[in-house]
């Protein structure tokens, strides 16, 4: 076989079994159990948003377990290929081989991704907000790019996501909007994307289209499940209601559903809007301050553990991690890993595979 130097299966086959050990698939099949258990109490559909969850971590887990094992299938088809090409003289065999094994290095690839993801939250569900920066329409106009850019790369990985805050500009664009998006592993695949976007290109508000560079932030968090404790004093929060405006449709409008809930202590605000009931509202609010709660007690530990080891953090909101040019040239690149692309309408179509991939890998190391 002609091609049969250039392929290594022992290598792809301890990768596979690398991949298998991380994953832990007896844990993974005992929680598809647990979930499946769950799925069928005639109870469950009472709690709407509760059976939403399970039924959605069951379609992930599952797709986890059988994309896992799928890689040995084909390690083992491969495996016997290879050895019926040794006594053919099939030059199609050969090129079948190659073919297979490409798919197959693509796939463990893709899987190994999942092992970067050890953080204790990597497999929440996120809170995902953009915010424009300083500078007017622009920023603005810059903010809601991003956020199609985000929504569209939501899409593409089949995560589902609602709206829970929406602000519109005065003009064009927005001022803020936030997500939550419902995806296993959707924090860990989106959490270094925390920080400011920076958009230089020609301005489509200016006449003489001048060369404008504008700011957004990105915030990410884990929605934290239910169970986990973060103290909230009653004391500690005010509360209001009014009249929802923007994203829901006129039925949210016509009451007082939308909620502002701030943490005094912390200073502290969330908004959500978008629901049709306040109670409905004030729940999400409620468990969105837990999550940024969460995430002031958790960047306070890591600063502690950083001052130990001397080393600093990088992921924060005012931190510039990615610039895309526009004009006069075209190309996105990531500050941090160096990555870039010279295609930016790929990129703000939700491309980000590529971006993700390479925080991944970096911030592993």
């Amino acid at each position: 076989m002609s091609n049969e130097s250039n392929i290594d299966l022992s290598e792809l086959g301890k990768r596979i079994q690398d991949i298998l050990t991380k994953l832990d698939i007896p844990a993974l099949r005992q929680e598809l159990e647990g979930l499946t258990a769950q799925s069928a109490d005639p109870e469950l559909w009472s709690d709407e948003d509760r059976a939403k969850k399970v039924m959605s971590g069951m379609a992930a887990v599952r797709d986890s377990i059988d994309s896992t094992e799928k890689l040995i299938t084909d390690l083992h088809n491969l495996e016997e290929l290879v050895e019926m090409s040794k006594d053919s003289e099939d030059e199609n065999l050969d090129e079948e081989i190659k073919i297979l094994y490409q798919t197959l290095l693509s796939n463990v690839e893709k899987t190994e991704l999942v092992t970067f993801l050890s953080g204790r939250y990597d497999a929440s569900e996120a809170v995902f907000s953009v915010k424009a920066g300083q500078g007017g329409t622009e920023a603005m106009d810059w903010a809601s790019m991003l956020s199609r850019m985000y929504t569209r790369f939501f899409e593409k990985r089949g995560w589902s996501f609602e709206t829970v805050e929406y602000s519109p500009g005065e003009e064009a664009g927005i001022k803020s909007v936030t997500y939550i998006v419902h995806g296993r592993y959707s924090y860990g695949y989106l959490k270094n994307e925390k920080g400011t976007h920076r958009l230089v290109r020609q301005s489509p508000f200016n006449a003489d289209k001048l060369r404008q560079t504008s700011f957004a932030g990105v915030d990410v968090i884990p929605l934290l499940p239910e169970e986990i404790e973060v103290e909230i004093r009653d004391e500690d929060i005010e509360f209001e209601a009014s009249r929802s405006s923007g994203a829901g449709g006129q039925n949210v409008n016509k009451v007082s559903t939308a909620v502002r809930i701030k943490h005094v202590p912390s200073g502290i605000v969330v908004e959500c809007q978008t629901q049709r009931y306040q109670d409905a509202n004030r729940k999400i609010a409620m468990q969105i301050l837990k999550s940024k709660l969460w995430e002031i007690q958790e960047a306070k530990r890591q600063e502690e553990l950083n001052s130990i080891k001397g080393t600093t953090t990088i992921a924060s909101w005012g931190h510039q991690i990615r610039s895309y040019v526009l004009h006069p040239y075209k190309l996105v690149k990531d500050l941090r890993t160096e990555y870039e692309e010279t295609n930016p309408d790929s990129v703000l179509d939700g491309n980000l595979d590529g971006f993700i991939e390479s925080e991944l890998k970096h911030f592993a190391t």
